[in-house]
């Protein structure tokens, strides 16, 4: 690693997708209210892919403003079924509405990620995943709550693919990156052609 990386974040799945792909980096989570955040966006209308991408921006030069020498990867995700915006579940009883209201349908998963240096920003993307959820019974639902137990309110759909939340889908059109919150594959271009990666 040529210059020093920072993620944003304290997101273990993000750190990991970093770590496998041989990235030298420091997790610095942003302190910043992002909840509030959240609703001003959706309050002037932002879409899905719009709040993840300011929240990803927000992250990002927060934590360049303390390490401006450093290139700092900001991250968010959203998902969105039609024009609703979800949040994290914060009971299992909330939990189990996410994933009623997701049965039959196709929902989608935006991941942003930003790089700031010098609290400047240098690139930015989106990557979506459409996820389609089979038809799922009250009961299969309330059984499935009960295997994974409180990991549903760890996530905004109460699931984890790389878990038992997989068996909730029929198909999956978008990349594993995207699904886990950070768009791996376009981030690690943009380090190469900036050198900041060997390439």
């Amino acid at each position: 690693m040529k210059q020093e990386l920072i993620l944003a974040s304290s997101s273990a799945s993000r750190q990991m997708l970093m770590r496998n792909a041989g990235l030298t980096f420091s997790a610095i989570p942003a302190d910043i209210n992002e909840r509030a955040l959240d609703e001003e966006l959706e309050k002037n209308g932002a879409g899905p892919e719009e709040v993840a991408l300011e929240l990803a921006r927000a992250k990002a030069l927060a934590v360049s403003a303390l390490h401006p020498e450093a290139l700092v990867l900001g991250c968010d995700q959203t998902m969105a079924l039609g024009t609703r915006v979800y949040h994290k579940p914060k009971t299992m009883a909330e939990a189990e509405a996410h994933l009623l209201s997701l049965s039959g349908r196709v929902h989608r998963l935006n991941s942003a990620a930003v790089l700031v240096r010098g609290e400047e920003i240098i690139w930015q993307t989106v990557s979506s995943a459409d996820l389609s959820v089979r038809k799922l019974s009250v009961e299969f639902i309330s059984r499935h709550l009960q295997r994974v137990g409180e990991k549903a309110l760890s996530s905004v759909g109460a699931y984890q693919l790389e878990g038992e939340g997989i068996q909730l889908f029929t198909s999956i059109e978008g990349d594993y990156f995207t699904i886990l919150g950070l768009p791996l594959l376009p981030l690690l271009s943009k380090l190469r052609d900036m050198d900041v990666i060997d390439g």
